[in-house]
């Protein structure tokens, strides 16, 4: 593979592979946090139970296909499933348009993976160190292999990230008396300024603060309460603005 080829051929490699991914991550999503294996036994409907044929399995199709629903017991599809593939395939769309090459290869797999934390922490407050761990090897890898930004801004990155926010939820401790940040959440900060430098953290803070006042303000508007005591999913905003951030 060479970087030579043109864009469109890395963004439909990408976003194919993004859909797959993200049909994955889907299933993922919804067993690991159910402390089941992603990897354990045939995929079955939510509703009746019945195993699915490989015809039912096909990304973003089957969904089409079936009009959403299951065939046997036509209970509806989570929406989520299709989501999460559509935003896998995006991913690789972007990856490939932005960076045609081996770096839009190795965004794209940080990507996938910060799409996978995003998913987890939003149906289940939790961010597996396994997957933040991995984030955190793709980025140094692409680092070491001299892809994107160098080495050293990674590092004072991965340092500065995990810092900021473990110092943020260790002062809220001490003041209000109880967790206000999740232990995962410094983990995956610091892992992000591995992939994206030091420089970009600021970037990353603002775009996930503001997307969450924003989610905030919509919920309210649309007549959900919210109260100063709610949790909200820090890691899946900023797993999204990490991506946006690289993107722009």
């Amino acid at each position: 593979m060479s970087a030579a080829l043109p864009s469109a051929f890395w963004s439909i490699l990408l976003g194919m592979l993004g859909v797959v991914f993200g049909s994955f991550i889907a299933t993922v999503a919804i067993r690991w946090p159910a402390g089941r294996s992603a990897l354990a036994g045939r995929s079955t409907c939510d509703g009746c139970g019945r195993t699915l044929t490989a015809s039912e399995l096909v990304p973003l199709v089957s969904f089409a296909m079936l009009r959403g629903r299951c065939r046997t017991c036509a209970a509806p599809i989570a929406a989520g499933h299709v989501v999460t593939e559509l935003l896998g395939g995006a991913i690789g769309v972007v990856a490939g348009l932005v960076a045609p090459g081996w770096e839009g290869l190795a965004a794209a797999a940080c990507g996938w993976v910060l799409l996978a934390l995003g998913a987890i922490d939003l149906a289940a407050f939790w961010l597996p160190d396994v997957l933040t761990g991995s984030l955190a090897v793709v980025a140094l890898a692409g680092g070491l292999a001299g892809l994107g930004v160098d080495i050293e801004a990674r590092l004072i990155g991965g340092a500065a990230g995990f810092g900021v926010l473990w110092l943020v939820a260790r002062a809220y401790r001490i003041m209000r008396g109880r967790v206000g940040l999740g232990g995962g959440d410094p983990k995956l900060f610091g892992a992000i300024g591995l992939w994206l430098g030091w420089r970009a953290l600021p970037q990353v803070l603002l775009i996930a603060a503001l997307t969450g006042l924003a989610t905030v303000l919509v919920l309210r508007l649309a007549g959900r309460r919210i109260a100063a005591t709610d949790r909200i999913p820090l890691g899946t905003l900023l797993a999204g603005a990490a991506f946006l951030s690289w993107a722009i």
